[in-house]
């Protein structure tokens, strides 16, 4: 019957990366996590970038972040130890420490450094996650490359400005590097424009460039560039807490 003996489905897991700073990936990453919380999704958060961005925005202040993504990566913590819920129903958190800040440094020693990230989500209990969300930090360096090796697939935020495509161009030759020697199951699950004016032929531009060379990969929602969405981390909120009709929480909800 079922149920009955029956394992649970393990969550999907998704890498939120572009190596280029200030392109609303941790935006995307918090915003979405709640989006998919707030349609009943049972979500974990994983702050995976040593300026902690995605903590602070759910109103995480550093004195509370003692146990977190350092303590997975470098001290055999197990993930549920590591966890901890916010204030959104549903969404649960990996904090950054300060200590994340060495991190990159450190790994370089260590046993299995790029798996460490896999091994602990593998090693703890994930049960019940429908989604994992890895905020990776704006590089191609050790830290990225673990969540790149935990992930099932990788979102990629991409600012609608000028030199966004050069970069996006390298980041798909360290995807592909990744699925050919760590990671071979690891998929793309779509770019998604972000900081679209449309009073602005550039971003209409780069949307056209993106979709003509990556297809179908890039969604058909953009999150527009919107003052709501630059406040709301400022009040430790995602935007759909900050000002649910705001034009950048209806996207958000669109895409999730």
């Amino acid at each position: 019957s079922p149920g009955s003996g029956s394992q649970p489905r393990p969550p999907r897991i998704l890498a939120v990366v572009n190596q280029k700073g200030g392109v609303g990936k941790t935006t995307t990453a918090i915003n979405l996590a709640t989006a998919l919380a707030a349609a009943g999704q049972s979500v974990l958060l994983i702050d995976l970038d040593p300026q902690g961005n995605a903590s602070t925005g759910l109103g995480i202040p550093t004195t509370q972040r003692r146990t977190g993504t350092y303590s997975l990566l470098l001290e055999n913590t197990a993930s549920e130890a590591a966890t901890r819920p916010t204030f959104v129903p549903n969404l649960a958190i990996v904090p950054a420490e300060p200590d994340l800040a060495g991190a990159e440094i450190e790994l370089v020693g260590v046993d299995r450094r790029e798996f460490r990230l896999h091994d602990a989500l593998r090693n703890g209990t994930l049960a019940g996650y429908s989604y994992v969300l890895i905020d990776c930090p704006p590089s191609l360096g050790l830290l990225t490359l673990n969540g790149l090796v935990a992930a099932d697939a990788v979102l990629v935020p991409l600012q609608c400005e000028f030199f966004a495509l050069e970069g996006l161009s390298q980041l798909m030759r360290t995807i592909e590097r990744v699925r050919k020697s760590l990671n071979p199951g690891l998929q793309m699950q779509g770019i998604v424009l972000t900081m679209f004016d449309r009073r602005n032929n550039l971003s209409d531009l780069v949307a056209a460039d993106a979709r003509g060379f990556f297809g179908k990969q890039v969604y058909d929602t953009v999150i527009p560039r919107n003052i709501r969405i630059s406040e709301a981390p400022s009040h430790g909120k995602p935007v759909l807490l900050y000002d649910f009709r705001s034009p950048g929480a209806q996207a958000y909800l669109r895409l999730a």
